[in-house]
């Protein structure tokens, strides 16, 4: 069985991985440390210097190579699932549960402001404001996406044992 994470960026799908990965005695896989060390680049560097399309081609043949692993939790990027046919590559192995971190928009905006330069895709958003509009505009697109899961766990209120918690419950 492969665990695959999923959810915007902020709902902490690294830290629910790598804490998922040690009590099962899985490999742990941070997708995005995962394409920063095939490319030799930070992801915003990549953006900056080589732009999103070249950076969703890299995601794209990463995922290839990931996602046939057994027995690893693989933490994706908050489009991953997003873009192009990836979605359709996760869900074609028999082997992957595809796990949604559900969070809401005040939760991410929450934990997202503080750290927003060190992301891309917010670091130019001045405001809590723009945060949340900008965060609404993309849950509403990515949502129908995120939907297609196995398991959704709401992650508001939720501790990360409680929500690694209730990933195990739902998978045994």
């Amino acid at each position: 069985m492969t665990l695959v994470l999923i959810g915007y960026m902020g709902s902490g799908k690294s830290t629910v991985g790598r804490k998922l990965s040690k009590i099962l005695n899985y490999e742990f896989i941070d997708f995005d440390i995962y394409i920063e060390n095939n490319i030799g680049m930070k992801i915003h560097e990549i953006f900056k210097t080589k732009g999103e399309v070249f950076f969703r081609k890299q995601e794209r043949l990463s995922l290839d190579q990931v996602v046939k692993r057994k027995h690893a939790v693989i933490a994706l990027g908050g489009g991953t699932p997003c873009y192009g046919d990836n979605l359709k590559l996760i869900k074609q192995e028999k082997q992957v549960v595809l796990i949604y971190l559900k969070s809401s928009i005040n939760n991410l905006v929450d934990r997202l402001f503080d750290e927003k330069s060190g992301r891309p895709l917010i670091s130019h958003l001045e405001s809590k404001d723009e945060l949340s509009e900008f965060i609404g505009k993309h849950l509403f697109e990515r949502a129908p996406v995120y939907e297609q899961s196995d398991i959704t766990i709401k992650t508001d209120g939720l501790s990360v044992d409680d929500v690694v918690k209730s990933i195990l419950l739902q998978l045994f």
